[in-house]
């Protein structure tokens, strides 16, 4: 009977988190002040279960920040309309980072994973081929199955007990230029939610700068694996059969047409891009079952993704909306005002100086915990490209520039810990000992870029 009860209360949770997201979509379509209000109801009582579940130090911070930003923005006097307005603010990611998981479904079902498994047990004999598959594998993945991709990869080669420094480098490495342009991540749709840049014009650069970054860090492992070759010989390689390839082929072609997909709903109908991917999220599964009438089959991850993803965003939502909150309160406290004027008359000093100053803050405050959303989001409302003297784009690639470098370094964020958890090292090791002068070169490469975009 206990049983039954907790298996009853495990997919009400589920249904409130996903009624959240879905009556989120409805209202921005809509526009009705008293559903903004249910939305927002539903988003506390999704934040307090998860409170019930969370881990042990997202809980807590959680918790701090969210309870920091409710009494900063009710002393700021704007009361319940305030509170409202931060809370739903962050709704848009919340929805994103729970419905993006659907799309791993007809990847699954397509038999994509298996091709991308023999891929990479064919490149064993070949270090810097293997790395390269590896960060090229998931240059393509992680923008749609965030970090689900590193634990995909990582059940492929757990077996194989790779070097712990090789699987830090290429998870790192491979990850992290996601967060620089995929408009599946919060990184993207947030910064450029806030600056109001619309996700076309800003594309080319992302996937520019990620690429750059995918090239050296490939350059800087040719390097690093002459001084450390690899002590284990691998098996011969496997065949890769026309099937697989073609499967691979179809892979890069699905991840393209997604993007252009979105693309193209944006420039026709200039909703906003976070809504988009989440309607794409919703449609590609029913699509895939249209197309290879294969209902039943989806039956099962479906019912997985409602009784088992969606409640493993417990540590996700408790960081994330308390993040936002925080970062909404701070905009126009005297604090916030006192960043924003020092780092604008930085700016007008030296350009270097500020992209440092910017990317030191953001590190200094990750480094303790606190998640990119607080400190990046801050910013990105406070801060006016106009008065630093750089245009909109320059000043969302810095940003996500040094969320991307923040993501990788920090060993409080959720790709470090993974990894680290993988490898059996600590964060300190995966970010900075592994991947330090990688995303060091990264950083110094990108300001100058930024500065000669302006």
């Amino acid at each position: 009977m206990k049983k039954v009860i907790q298996q009853g209360e495990t997919v009400m949770r589920s249904y409130l988190i996903l009624g959240m997201c879905v009556l989120f979509l409805i209202q921005y379509f809509v526009k009705v002040q008293w559903l903004e209000y249910i939305v927002v109801g539903l988003s506390i009582l999704a934040f307090l279960g998860s409170a019930l579940k969370a881990d042990k130090f997202p809980r807590w911070l959680g918790i701090f920040m969210m309870t920091s930003g409710l009494l900063i923005e009710w002393n700021k006097g704007t009361g319940i309309e305030g509170i409202s307005e931060g809370i739903f603010l962050i709704l848009p990611l919340l929805s994103l980072i729970t419905l993006a998981p659907l799309l791993s479904i007809p990847l699954r079902l397509g038999g994509y994973f298996q091709s991308i498994s023999v891929l990479l047990k064919n490149l064993l004999a070949q270090p810097k081929k293997l790395y390269a598959g590896i960060t090229g594998t998931l240059f393509f993945l992680t923008p749609i199955l965030n970090l689900g991709s590193v634990r995909i990869i990582n059940e492929f080669l757990d077996e194989l007990k790779l070097p712990s420094a090789l699987s830090a480098k290429g998870y790192l490495v491979g990850f992290s230029t996601a967060v620089m342009w995929s408009p599946y991540f919060a990184s993207v749709s947030l910064v450029l939610h806030y600056l109001n840049i619309p996700y076309k014009e800003y594309i080319i650069y992302g996937i520019g700068l990620s690429l750059l970054s995918l090239v050296i860090g490939n350059i800087l492992f040719a390097f690093w694996i002459k001084r450390h070759p690899l002590a284990r010989e691998h098996s011969a390689k496997l065949k890769i059969e026309t099937n697989t390839r073609n499967q691979l082929i179809k892979l890069v072609f699905f991840v393209i047409i997604l993007i252009g997909t979105c693309l193209l709903v944006e420039s026709i109908t200039n909703w906003s891009m976070i809504v988009i991917v989440c309607l794409v999220s919703i449609v590609i599964p029913l699509l895939f079952g249209l197309q290879s009438k294969r209902w039943k089959e989806l039956i099962p991850p479906l019912v997985d993704f409602r009784d088992r993803t969606v409640l493993m965003l417990n540590n996700e939502i408790m960081l994330f909306m308390s993040a936002g909150m925080l970062a909404f309160a701070m905009k126009g406290t005297t604090a916030a005002n006192g960043v924003s004027h020092f780092l604008t008359n930085l700016a007008h000093q030296s350009f270097l100086l500020f992209a440092l100053a910017v990317m030191v803050i953001v590190l200094g405050i990750t480094y303790i915990g606190v998640h990119q959303i607080a400190a990046v989001g801050a910013l990105a409302m406070q801060l006016n490209a106009a008065e630093i003297g750089i245009s909109n784009i320059g000043l969302a690639l810095l940003l996500l520039l040094t969320w991307s470098i923040s993501t990788a370094l920090s060993p409080f964020s959720g790709l470090n810990l993974m990894v680290s958890r993988f490898n059996g090292i600590s964060g300190v090791q995966t970010g900075l000992r592994f991947n330090g002068l990688h995303f060091t070169i990264i950083a110094v490469i990108g300001i100058g870029i930024i500065s000669i975009i302006g």
